[in-house]
């Protein structure tokens, strides 16, 4: 049994975020975790190259090496990232963005600068309501 927004959604239709089975839904829960953004964004600054593993790792600050791999892994499911493999010992694996996922960083290069734009007022309104449940 589907869904409406599931319906929807897989017709190439707008889906129905409120849906916890809707695709869209789902697809914007892989999408918006800060290590997606963070591969798109530095293998967008690589494109049209690859990128090893190893050298994707330096280039994100704070990532464990599980964390990459389970986003790259999402990432190359979704068809956003191609992976590729020269046998060697250890083998050694890059990752480029495909077509699609260089749509996606177009998109997610939008919300870093609306963030960009708008840190200031968001870290006012952070102290404001600190102080005031300091206050109350």
């Amino acid at each position: 049994m589907t869904t409406r927004g599931a319906r929807a959604a897989g017709r190439g239709g707008r889906g129905d975020l409120f849906d916890p089975q809707c695709p869209t839904r789902r697809l914007l829960d892989r999408i918006g975790t800060k290590w997606t953004s963070m591969a798109v964004k530095t293998l967008a600054d690589a494109a049209p190259d690859e990128v090893r593993f190893a050298d994707l790792r330096r280039r994100m600050p704070g990532v464990s090496q599980k964390m990459l791999s389970v986003t790259l892994r999402n990432l190359t499911r979704d068809g956003l990232v191609s992976r590729r493999v020269e046998p060697a010992v250890p083998p050694r694996v890059f990752y480029r963005l495909t077509g699609l996922g260089l749509s996606l960083e177009v998109a997610l290069a939008g919300l870093r600068t609306w963030a960009e734009e708008h840190m200031a007022e968001i870290d006012r309104a952070n102290e404001a309501a600190a102080r005031e449940a300091d206050e109350g």
